[in-house]
């Protein structure tokens, strides 16, 4: 069932969602299977399955040489996906990516889709490699989200990138984007991200996932702002709990957001990780009932491979 269904089947009600990533080559799919089991206990119509980018390796050639090749350390997101499906009976969403993938390779993805009758994919650009500073567009791929956004709709529409086929039974994807309520980035302004997301909706996105954010307001401030511009679909909050104290330097550095100053200073109260973990859950609790008691669609929760402190948020809630 496509998200958008999900959410109207759901009459007001407050869904509830998270995000998992696929193990490492060599892992066994039994630890995600260990995180997603105590979850499933809150109905999730939904679970989105991750995408990593490629990275470069070096492999040891002799005589002091290095051979520089690239990788993926956690292929298999569309096989997650089949698995979690199978498994537990629910509906899953994986990720597209423009960088490190060409156009011929994302529609191959698409219809592996299709054929597994996953009716949802979200659409993104992507994040730099690791060793460079800036994203850089894919050679043959997507550049933009919104490029990707109209490949898929053009798919649904029964459009191949050669136009040498003749589809009969196309696919029918709901299109899920990403949202920023502290703008991406990359962007110059909020409004000029907001833009950005207009246009990714009018390509054909139904539905939008923000990045993480710890200040309620922003989020409401952003979702008041995208409707101004003609955005409609649905706006999903997503919520990462703080875990470690680290996540004060680190998640301000990497996704460019403020933390409020009471949870800074709670966090730096605690003498260690375990107390952290425990703020992170009483705060994500609280954020999560004002978003919830306002009537967000969906509670979408960024679970980073572990499952214990999103269980103990979810039981509060749900």
């Amino acid at each position: 069932m496509k998200v958008i269904d999900h959410i109207k089947k759901a009459n007001g009600k407050t869904l509830f969602s998270f995000e998992v990533i696929p193990p490492k080559k060599g892992n066994n799919i039994q630890d995600l299977y260990r995180n997603i089991d105590p979850l499933m206990e809150f109905n999730p119509p939904f679970i989105d399955v991750t995408t990593s980018r490629e990275e470069y390796v070096y492999l040891d050639k002799g005589n002091g040489l290095l051979d520089k090749k690239i990788t993926r350390m956690r292929p298999g997101t569309v096989g997650i996906c089949a698995s979690i499906m199978h498994k537990y009976k629910v509906d899953t969403i994986p990720h597209l990516l423009c960088g490190g993938f060409t156009k011929e390779e994302t529609e191959y993805v698409l219809v592996d889709c299709h054929y597994l009758g996953i009716d949802n994919v979200m659409a993104l650009r992507g994040d730099s490699m690791k060793d460079e500073p800036y994203f850089k567009p894919f050679k043959g791929g997507n550049a933009f989200a919104k490029e990707l956004v109209d490949q898929i709709s053009n798919l649904n529409k029964g459009q191949y990138l050669h136009n040498n086929v003749s589809a009969e039974h196309h696919s029918d994807f709901c299109i899920g984007v990403s949202g920023y309520p502290e703008k991406h980035m990359e962007a110059p302004s909020l409004v000029s991200d907001l833009r950005r997301l207009k246009e990714k909706v009018d390509a054909g996105a139904d539905y939008v996932v923000t990045q993480m954010f710890f200040d309620n307001k922003k989020y409401f401030d952003f979702v008041k702002a995208a409707k101004e511009i003609g955005i409609n679909v649905p706006i999903i909050p997503g919520i990462k709990p703080i875990a470690v104290k680290r996540h004060l330097q680190i998640l301000p550095q990497v996704f460019k957001i403020d933390l409020p100053q009471d949870l800074i200073d709670a966090v730096e109260g605690c003498k260690d990780n375990k107390a952290v973990r425990q703020v992170g859950i009483e705060f994500a609790i609280q954020q999560s009932k004002e978003l919830k008691d306002s009537g967000v669609p969906v509670l979408h929760y960024y679970s980073m491979g572990k499952s214990d402190n999103i269980q103990t948020i979810a039981s509060g809630l749900f």
